[in-house]
């Protein structure tokens, strides 16, 4: 005989009792939400919760709840909708909806799938983006909340990790609550080798977006909690939570230096550790800086650093707020063409100034792609994400549309001033 707990429309429920009290099985609860859900199954050994994906949330904390207690934890989806959501809820067993009750039974004496909140015994590599950019303000923060939210609107699963010793922007900029930091509070339970997928549940926050949701690990808000960030405990969150998921994002400091080994013990903490760390466990690694001469002159320089320490990464170019009224017409052309010449590199791509945009979505405090689907900014992000980060294939482009783009980039090239005559020079700002 087994205990059950449902979550179901009433019609649901009246199809499926008659079957489960002929078989033997006693109904403990029938809920309507999963907040009780997750009372229910921590207060009683529940061998069976039948949720349905129209009403019941897959919420961090019921899911955290079935795990901690062994509950077969079963969705009945009726659309394709509802089971798109409930695969990326992470639910194990999906049934379409209507279901009978001998295909519930069916599952009650099969082996269990596995259900996230288990740590896996040998997890799936994910891709590790890291954001970096030099000093200055690039935008290292919005471009990582962006890229997290398109990787997350392809269907994939997503954790967005706040590792800059600096001081943490990611909570702020997607309206947080961080008085509890979710990235420190997981490399405390890494350094005891108790981070499985229930802690990660449920030190994380999350934040809905389009087709998903992304799991937070929210940053340091005071600065002098940098120590709490050691190089150890780094390696081992962001390689368990790669287990987790399909991709890790990780937005980290700009400061790239390690001499202050010369002057400390070999062994004390560093300040720059978690940046480090992040960079040398990263398979791809994303580099931004302003689109005006200072900006560009610090990406150049700093780049070089930031490239040896990401050995293993596919390194990707990001210039931000490209703009006419710092650089005169054809901006985007010449931003590449001072790359190319000052740094031998091309940009992967080219965002433009889009403060309308950006200003909406801090309001609303959401990613762009929920804020202003259509702006300029969120298009450029977005053509990053599927041409080259999230390893998919990138979406046929219309003739239409791959016309306009080819006039634009012929009209950008057309206007670009000659060198000496107004076109951006790097060395007119810092010739050394």
């Amino acid at each position: 005989m087994a205990q059950l707990a449902l979550s179901l429309d009433r019609r649901t429920e009246d199809a499926l009792l008659p079957g489960a009290l002929q078989a033997g099985h006693a109904v403990v609860a029938r809920v309507q939400t999963a907040g009780e859900l997750s009372t229910v199954l921590a207060a009683h050994e529940i061998d069976l919760a039948v949720v349905s994906a129209a009403r019941s949330r897959l919420t961090p904390e019921l899911r955290a709840a079935a795990a901690a207690t062994g509950t077969r934890f079963v969705v009945l989806a009726g659309t394709a909708d509802e089971r798109e959501v409930a695969a990326r809820a992470g639910a194990p067993e999906v049934l379409p909806e209507p279901a009978t009750w001998a295909e519930l039974e069916r599952l009650l004496t099969e082996r269990a799938a596995p259900m996230p909140g288990v740590a896996q015994a040998a997890p799936v590599e994910a891709s590790v983006i890291a954001v970096w950019g030099p000093t200055g303000a690039p935008g290292r923060t919005s471009l990582a909340i962006q890229v997290a939210a398109e990787l997350a609107a392809l269907g994939s699963t997503v954790a967005l990790v706040d590792a800059d010793s600096y001081g943490g922007a990611v909570a702020p900029w997607l309206g947080l609550l961080d008085e509890t930091p979710g990235f420190a509070a997981a490399c405390r339970l890494a350094g005891n080798d108790a981070l499985t997928r229930a802690e990660f549940d449920r030190v994380a926050q999350y934040v809905p977006v389009p087709r998903g949701a992304l799991a937070v690990l929210t940053g340091i808000a005071r600065p002098s909690r940098w120590p709490e960030l050691g190089a150890d405990r780094v390696a081992r969150v962001i390689d368990t939570v790669a287990g987790f998921v399909d991709h890790v994002v990780v937005d980290v400091g700009f400061n790239l230096e390690t001499d202050e080994e010369i002057a400390s013990d070999l062994f004390a903490p560093r300040r720059n550790a978690a940046t480090l760390t992040v960079l040398e466990h990263a398979t791809q690694l994303v580099a931004v800086g302003l689109a005006d001469p200072l900006g560009l002159s610090r990406l150049l320089r700093a780049r070089t650093d930031a490239v040896a320490a990401a050995p293993r990464a596919r390194h990707r170019l990001v210039v931000n707020r490209v703009r006419a009224g710092v650089l005169g017409s054809g901006p985007g052309a010449q931003v590449t063409a001072a790359l190319q010449r000052f740094g031998g590199v091309v940009p992967d791509a080219l965002i433009p100034d889009d403060p309308q945009a950006f200003d909406a979505a801090m309001l609303a405090a959401a990613p762009l792609a929920a804020a202003a689907p259509r702006s300029p900014a969120r298009e450029a992000i977005r053509e990053l994400v599927r041409g080259t980060l999230s390893g998919l294939p990138a979406p046929a482009e219309s003739g239409r549309r791959r016309g306009a783009r080819l006039r634009r980039a012929r009209a950008e090239a057309a206007s670009a001033i000659p060198v000496g005559a107004g076109t951006l020079d790097l060395q007119r700002v810092d010739p050394q």
